[in-house]
């Protein structure tokens, strides 16, 4: 995934995210994708939680790796 920041994937989260409050609420909303924008209904619900799912996994990705990601620790016990 070369290129998108931590910012912008935490941005498209944050977009999805409305995007479903909006729709859990309304008929449809819209949202501009930066393509263009795209007008979702109800029956877009699916898309939507797939949505979600997706830029979850790469915020969590990109946190974990600018966090470090995993570290080993080695304990050493004096004799």
């Amino acid at each position: 995934m070369a290129g998108i920041t931590l910012a912008q994937a935490q941005a498209q989260l944050d977009a999805w995210l409305t995007a479903s409050s909006a729709v859990a609420t309304s008929q449809s909303y819209e949202i501009d994708t930066g393509n263009g924008s795209r007008k979702l209904t109800r029956a877009d619900a699916a898309e939507i939680r797939q949505q979600i799912a997706f830029w979850d996994s790469r915020v969590k990705a990109l946190t974990s790796a600018s966090a470090g990601g995993r570290r080993r620790t080695r304990y050493v016990v004096p004799e």
